[in-house]
């Protein structure tokens, strides 16, 4: 039986995160020029975008040309972020190369993801469940420790929330713990329907005395009503990108969650 929506849970204010030039490029036969990438950051500071998560400095090397170049630009409104995954198994935190990459973009945010679902930790990242907890939170300490503002984005995460629920939120826990400034549950195959969203963060919201956002795909054609949704529910961050462009069939769309947020429901989702 669905909870009912309860209008005092709502915020009046949420946090838009675009992500169009990282998972944006990740759509079939799109490709910026690092001029366009400029252009495209520049327009969404000009929109009132608070978070312009500019690319994967670890991963790509146009990437890492274009957040030294962003350097000599001004941001009025929006603050730039690296994206990373959490620390390799195997290494060392403060020898991975993807979290130094982020130190070395000069950024104010971080935005990293990590595993959540107990699948994936043991038969993926082949690391038991501890060992998934340990690099989660070394990870978000780590960039803490370098002054940056961290959002941990917890991959795949309304799949784990069915599998083991106690282990996603525990995941989210040792992240908040460490520091993290937001959690984000990532609906990383796109699967989720509206009503399944809006109980899932729900209970997150409860559980959880912290930022709670979303990071939607649109594999089943509900990327933005999943949202919405999670706004409804408490949710106080969201992902988007421009037209929804994203891998596979795309992203929550910020031409469309933006006037909706603000026009049919009371919620400023830009700064200006």
């Amino acid at each position: 039986m669905l909870r009912k929506f309860s209008p005092k849970s709502v915020p009046t204010v949420v946090e838009c995160l675009d992500s169009t030039l990282r998972e944006g490029c990740q759509a079939h036969g799109v490709g910026f020029t690092l001029q366009a990438k400029i252009k495209i950051a520049l327009m969404l500071d000009d929109l009132g975008v608070h978070v312009v998560e500019a690319g994967w400095p670890g991963a790509s090397p146009l990437d890492r040309r274009l957040f030294k170049t962003l350097r000599d630009y001004s941001f009025t409104n929006s603050k730039l972020a690296a994206f990373t995954s959490t620390r390799r198994k195997d290494v060392r935190v403060e020898e991975d190369a993807n979290l130094n990459a982020v130190l070395e973009a000069g950024v104010d945010v971080a935005v990293v993801f990590g595993k959540s679902w107990s699948l994936h930790v043991e038969k993926v990242l082949k690391a038991s469940l501890q060992e998934n907890l340990d690099i989660v939170a070394e990870s978000v300490e780590y960039l803490k420790q370098h002054g940056l503002r961290v959002v941990f984005d917890a991959e795949h995460f309304f799949d784990g929330f069915r599998e083991n629920p106690e282990y996603s939120l525990t995941v989210l826990e040792a992240a908040v713990e460490s520091g993290a400034d937001t959690v984000v549950l990532a609906d990383t195959n796109g699967g989720q329907l509206p009503h399944q969203v809006y109980q899932t963060v729900s209970e997150v919201v409860d559980r959880l005395d912290a930022t709670v956002g979303v990071h939607m795909h649109n594999d089943s054609g509900n990327a933005v009503a999943n949202t919405l949704m999670a706004v409804l529910a408490g949710a106080s961050h969201v992902q988007v990108t421009v037209n929804g462009l994203g891998e596979r069939c795309g992203n929550a769309d910020l031409c469309q969650v933006v006037p909706n947020l603000y026009f049919k429901m009371g919620v400023k989702p830009l700064k200006v």
